[in-house]
C-alpha cells in the first residue's frame, strides 16, 4: 500500500481540487499558487509523488493525477470534511474556524478512527460548507447546484454550499444573515453591476454584490 507523508497528502489533495477532480492537467504554477510556495519546492514534491505513481508528471507539460492518486486524495478529503462536521457540531466551532484545524486532523492514519467518527456523526453526507463527503470507498454523492447569479428574477431556492470557504467570506455571510439551508427568493437583479437582492426565509432582504452571489451555491 502506498504511504504518503502529511505534506504529500496535502499536495495530492490540492492537485485533485485544481484539476477539477482529475479531469484536466494542472501546471506547476497553479500548484505553487495554491500551496503558497516556490515553484522549485513544488517540482521537488511532484518528483516524489511521481515516483509513488500517484501522479503523472512531465516537466513543462504539467501534472495529471492517477486513479490511485484520486483514491488517496478522496480519503484525505473525506477525513477533512468529517472533522469539519465534528468541530462544528460537537465542539461548537463556527464554520469559518474549522478549515485550518481540519487540515491538521486530516492526516490521521487510523481507518478505524475515521469509521467510528463517521458513525458517531450519523454518517453525514455534507460538510458545514455544503461540500459532499466521500464515503469510505471514495464515492461522492454530489447534488445539483448553481451559483446564485444564475437564478432568474423571482426564482426561489435553497443555499446548499459556498465556492469560497475562506474565513473572511464566511464571516461576511454570517454578518448579512446568509447560511447553509436558508430558503431564498430573488427579489431584484441589478443590470448595472450584477448585484442581487434576495429574501432570506421570508424574513429579511439582503443585497449581494455579483462576486459574493457567484460564490453562493443554491439548489432549486
Amino acid at each position: 500500500m502506498i504511504q504518503l507523508t502529511p505534506a504529500e497528502e496535502s499536495y495530492l489533495k490540492a492537485i485533485y481540487h485544481i484539476s477539477d477532480e482529475g479531469k484536466r492537467t494542472v501546471s506547476t504554477n497553479d500548484i505553487s499558487f495554491q500551496m503558497k510556495t516556490k515553484p522549485a519546492s513544488v517540482s521537488d514534491m511532484l518528483r516524489r509523488l511521481g515516483e509513488k505513481e500517484v501522479i503523472e508528471y512531465r516537466k513543462y507539460y504539467g501534472v495529471n493525477i492517477t486513479e490511485e492518486g484520486k483514491k488517496l486524495a478522496l480519503q484525505t478529503i473525506r477525513k477533512h470534511r468529517l472533522w469539519e462536521v465534528f468541530l462544528v457540531e460537537k465542539l461548537r466551532f463556527s464554520w469559518d474556524e474549522v478549515h485550518e484545524v481540519a487540515d491538521e486532523l486530516e492526516h490521521v492514519k487510523s481507518k478505524l478512527l475515521i469509521q467510528r467518527l463517521d458513525e458517531y456523526l450519523g454518517f453525514p453526507k455534507f460538510d458545514p460548507h455544503g461540500d459532499p463527503i466521500p464515503d469510505e470507498y471514495g464515492d461522492v454523492r454530489a447534488r445539483p447546484r448553481l451559483p446564485l447569479t444564475d437564478l432568474e428574477l423571482h426564482a426561489t431556492g435553497q443555499i446548499v454550499a459556498v465556492k469560497d470557504s475562506s474565513a473572511a467570506f464566511l464571516k461576511y455571510l454570517d454578518k448579512v444573515g446568509a447560511y447553509i439551508g436558508a430558503r431564498i427568493r430573488v427579489m431584484e437583479k441589478v443590470e448595472f453591476d450584477g448585484s442581487v437582492e434576495i429574501s432570506v426565509d421570508n424574513k429579511k432582504n439582503i443585497f449581494m454584490s455579483k462576486d459574493v452571489a457567484a460564490n453562493v451555491l443554491v439548489m432549486l
